[in-house]
């Protein structure tokens, strides 16, 4: 999920709701002026599945990825987060690819398909670590640059490629704003209402928590405890949460969960081949490349003041966005504002 220090209103607040259907008409096109008016319209949940998922050899990892649209089209990476895969964007994708985008959406380590290449390899969950595994599958696939879209660790995980390597984003969209993870402040205790919103966090801080991710049943009910809390107006069926709990069944998940949130506490340790990068991200770096951030209004991490906590770590074009009535899983639960967001980010290039 996301960074504690950022992000810490108590689980509950807010109140709104989010629209059945949501329409992308006069969306910007992306190669010719007719194609905005035949712009898709979504439903949330109206696509189930991608077309068959592929597979690449990328830095320390065998990558599993869904991808949509035209080979030549402008790059879009969107990235999931925790509990979460890349169903949250079996919407999103084809409204992008529709809109003329090459669209990859790959499974982050530990995750659906995606295996590490040699058992030898530490079961690394750290914030650089993850970002990387995006700059070797760009270089794999021969992608220059991309627009880097994500939630969650992939709001993290894109915000960490705009910032250390701005030439490889083209733009970033990035739900909740700014979330590149601080260990010194994340020693220090937030408000109690604000800590018990992070309940899991201390959870898999334990050994029992460690043993809850591994079983099965249990990670399966601890996921659904979580998408139904932090999206408390997403009215999701049996069968789309099974979609994207069948992911969680990677070998490597547990390690990788668990891993990402005793670090994140500074209870287990990173590798040292990362603390060059650790130690520029702990200055905090702007963010150049022109991004839009999103808020989702009933999320219960989204900090208040409508994106003043985070706005000066973003000094290109920039636009912040609040969604009414969205909770966490912002690509899912709003395809088509996601999906506007994305193809905004891009034309804010020609500004």
């Amino acid at each position: 999920m996301i960074d504690r220090r950022s992000f810490g209103k108590a689980l509950g607040a807010g109140v709104g709701t989010g629209a059945a259907a949501l329409s992308l008409a006069g969306l910007p096109a992306l190669h010719s002026a007719s194609a905005a008016s035949a712009a898709p319209t979504a439903t949330p949940g109206a696509h189930t599945a991608f077309p068959r998922l592929k597979q690449i050899r990328a830095g320390l990892l065998d990558v599993g990825y869904a991808e949509l649209g035209p080979a030549h089209g402008p790059v879009v990476i969107c990235l999931h987060g925790w509990p979460y895969d890349i169903h949250s964007y079996v919407d999103v994708a084809p409204l992008l690819a529709e809109a003329g985008h090459r669209v990859i959406v790959p499974y982050l380590r530990g995750h659906g398909t995606t295996r590490f290449l040699s058992e030898r390899t530490f079961r690394n969950a750290q914030q650089s670590a993850i970002a990387l595994d995006v700059i070797a599958l760009m270089d794999a696939l021969k992608i220059d640059k991309a627009v880097l879209a994500g939630f969650d660790w992939g709001s993290r995980t894109a915000d960490i490629v705009a910032a250390l390597w701005p030439e490889r984003c083209e733009a970033l969209v990035s739900v909740s704003g700014y979330l590149v993870t601080n260990l010194e402040a994340n020693l220090k205790p937030l408000p109690p209402a604000a800590e018990r919103t992070w309940w899991y966090q201390y959870y898999f801080s334990t050994e029992r928590g460690r043993l809850a991710m591994e079983d099965e049943t249990l990670r399966r009910d601890l996921a659904r405890l979580v998408w139904d809390t932090v999206s408390p107006t997403w009215d999701f069926d049996d069968a789309t949460f099974e979609r994207t709990a069948a992911a969680f069944d990677n070998p490597d998940y547990a390690a990788i969960v668990i891993h990402n949130y005793r670090w994140r506490l500074s209870l287990a340790d990173g590798e040292r081949r990362y603390d060059g990068l650790e130690k520029r991200l702990a200055a905090r770096p702007t963010i150049g490349v022109p991004t839009i951030t999103l808020d989702p209004e009933r999320d219960p991490f989204t900090a208040p003041g409508n994106g003043s906590s985070y706005r000066d770590r973003f000094t290109g074009r920039y636009e912040h966005r609040t969604l009414p009535g969205i909770g966490h899983n912002v690509p899912q639960e709003a395809p088509a504002d996601f999906a506007r967001a994305v193809i905004d980010a891009y034309h804010l290039l020609d500004k």
